[in-house]
């Protein structure tokens, strides 16, 4: 069968422009298909996206911390006492549980209780939460430095009293335009130098977190009485491990260590991020394969409704088919006739459908940037791949419209043909 056939074509484009309006409509089908599509796709991935931006920049974190009382006996210890955590048990959990990679141990003031420090810059002065924090673990924060520096190993190491304030901090100690950097600030009548500032990756009220004070763990532990316990632990899973079985070997281990009974589930709590991220990319693998199978069902029909057409289209030239035949055409040359013509209309027709919902996405994804744009909606888009299988849809169901009216054309008998009239 020849592909690259100058006259079949234009004989194809010369029967396509003597029956505009059926070729227009029967063309819209499939265009419409391609082109919702293309819309819930990126509707879809612009709310992925918008809520992906806010959630945290490293998606696999765990937090154990200790949540209440005993209620089971267990070895020789009895209810109610209320377990610690401890900073040798940071180390601990390193050297034993092999499906924890990264531990550190977290303390904060005025976090989870009691009244934010009071903290002063010359005239200036607020309130803000104090966290303590490692080399390293800026991303973990979902923070961005914009100025000066992140905490390194020397602070930890050596436990200076340094700081990274957020962008909020900075407004309201600090003048417009005034130095930041290397400047003393006091924190609940304990100075610290600011060597950094950063603002939030968060999407959303970011106000919060741009309120907080970084410092070294260990220098907050000493600085604030908390030298004999943590507060929690953060706990990133080793390569190829799921956050939950960290989780549980983490917790199991403690709970062997601080001779907890392994049913007692309310003495540590625990928060694993990595379960709430499943459960949204789950959440939006969902909509996706509801987006698919909404407009795959717009495409098919459009190319039931080209297969119908072309059913009409042999119908109307069965007479010039038998003069075909009998001139020598041979059933794959009528076949190819047929092919070319269907796969046309909806490769056409399925290509706009693509380029206009494509157009319209980007026209509003520039107006949501130009505006600022929604928390919970962000660059709306159909990615390569998607484009190259909605192609790949479109061709099949060029193919398969064909599919009957080619077979009907080919067994056209010429005799009974021309006596058609």
């Amino acid at each position: 069968m020849q592909l690259i056939d100058g006259d079949k074509w234009r004989e194809i484009f010369i029967t396509l422009s003597q029956h505009k309006l059926r070729t227009a409509l029967t063309a819209f089908g499939v265009f419409w298909g391609i082109f919702m599509l293309s819309i819930l796709l990126g509707a879809g991935k612009g709310l992925e996206n918008g809520v992906m931006d806010g959630f945290p920049k490293v998606p696999n974190g765990v937090w154990i911390w200790s949540a209440g009382e005993t209620q089971i006996p267990y070895k020789g210890m009895s209810i109610g006492r209320r377990v610690t955590l401890l900073p040798e048990d940071v180390e601990a959990v390193l050297q034993n549980v092999e499906s924890a990679a990264y531990v550190r141990g977290q303390n904060s003031v005025g976090i989870w209780n009691g009244t934010p420090p009071y903290t002063v810059y010359k005239d200036n002065n607020g309130t803000f939460f104090v966290q303590g924090s490692h080399e390293g673990m800026a991303l973990m924060h979902s923070l961005k430095v914009t100025d000066g520096r992140y905490l390194n190993k020397i602070d930890t190491d050596e436990r200076r009293k340094v700081a990274v304030i957020g962008s909020r901090v900075k407004e309201q100690l600090f003048e417009p335009d005034s130095p930041v950097i290397g400047e003393n600030i006091t924190i609940n009548g304990i100075s610290f130098q600011v060597i950094g500032t950063f603002k939030s990756l968060s999407q959303g009220n970011t106000t919060q977190e741009e309120e907080k004070i970084y410092v070294p763990n260990d220098t907050l532990r000493y600085a604030f009485n908390q030298v004999g316990w943590l507060g929690s632990l953060f706990i990133l899973p080793a390569e190829g491990v799921h956050a939950a079985k960290a989780e549980e070997d983490v917790k199991a281990f403690l709970k062997e260590r601080k001779r907890i009974h392994p049913d007692d589930q309310g003495v540590l709590g625990s928060f694993n991020l990595q379960k709430e991220y499943d459960k949204i990319q789950g959440l939006f693998t969902g909509i996706s394969f509801f987006s698919w199978l909404v407009a795959v069902g717009t495409i098919m029909a459009g190319a039931i409704g080209v297969g119908n057409i072309m059913l009409i289209v042999v119908k109307e030239r069965t007479r010039e088919i038998g003069v075909r035949k009998a001139l020598g055409a041979t059933p794959a040359s009528i076949v190819s006739l047929i092919v070319q013509e269907s796969v046309l209309i909806t490769a056409v027709a399925g290509y706009c459908g693509l380029v206009v919902g494509v157009l319209l996405l980007e026209l509003v994804s520039m107006g949501l940037e130009a505006t600022g744009g929604s928390d919970m909606f962000r660059r709306p888009e159909v990615d390569f791949s998607t484009a190259l299988i909605a192609v790949g849809v479109l061709i099949v169901s060029g193919l398969l419209a064909s599919l009957l009216p080619a077979s009907k054309a080919a067994k056209v008998d010429p005799i009974v043909a021309l006596q058609d009239e």
